[in-house]
């Protein structure tokens, strides 16, 4: 049975180089190829395609298209498959993209044009419903992930990290209670809860704040 694709990409060359990769396929057809979303989605809807190949970044925000678009298609045309291509082993977007199942997508980055085996094999796997994340995208979710269970903030309840958040604005604990509808004494318990759990019992008041609010900034990288 053949295969029909739609391709998007900004860039030429890559668009290009990915038509041609597939096309060299006897069982695959591409159908439409084009240069933003807004293109994207109108050729979806022109042509129907049972698999769609699109760039993680491009026009009109070069931003998330690309999740964007599996997302839309996720819920207008769940059995299309989508293979999105990156050039960027970020794990944020391929958590993204499998937020709403890992069923008939896959994450690739763009080297793997250069592969023709691979790049072939993933738009057929999506369009039978199943999930291909390029080894190197898993290495990195796998890392992230182990980042944050490393991470001593990660014992925090949501409640203690809300209470950690505004004394790294710089609050007293008055105005933190304000903030956070607590009163006074409940963000006293919060913040000697929180002191321990991250293991800065033994030092002083004022530098147990500061150490505690550079482990925060560490995490959301300020």
């Amino acid at each position: 049975m053949t295969l029909r694709v739609v391709i998007a990409e900004d860039s030429l060359l890559i668009r290009e180089g990915v038509e041609r990769v597939l096309s060299r396929d006897p069982e695959l057809q591409v159908v439409a190829a084009c240069a933003d979303l807004p293109e994207l989605l109108a050729a979806v809807e022109t042509h129907q395609p049972d698999v769609v190949v699109t760039d993680v970044r491009m026009p009109p925000t070069s931003s998330d298209e690309g999740i964007q678009a599996a997302t839309k298609l996720r819920a207008s045309r769940p059995s299309t498959g989508v293979v999105v291509l990156s050039q960027y082993a970020e794990p944020s977007y391929a958590t993204m993209l499998l937020a709403g199942g890992s069923a008939g997508r896959a994450y690739l980055l763009k080297e793997r044009v250069g592969e023709p085996g691979q790049l072939v094999e993933a738009v057929r796997a999506v369009a039978r419903g199943g999930s291909v994340i390029d080894p190197i995208v898993v290495e990195g979710i796998l890392a992230d992930s182990m980042k944050r269970r490393a991470s001593p903030l990660a014992t925090l309840t949501p409640r203690e990290r809300d209470v950690l958040a505004q004394i790294a604005q710089g609050k007293s604990n008055a105005a933190v209670g304000e903030t956070l509808y607590l009163s006074e004494k409940s963000v006293e318990k919060h913040i000697s809860v929180l002191f321990a759990k991250l293991g800065l019992e033994s030092t002083p008041e004022v530098n147990r704040r500061v150490l505690a609010v550079l482990l925060y900034l560490a995490e959301q990288g300020g």
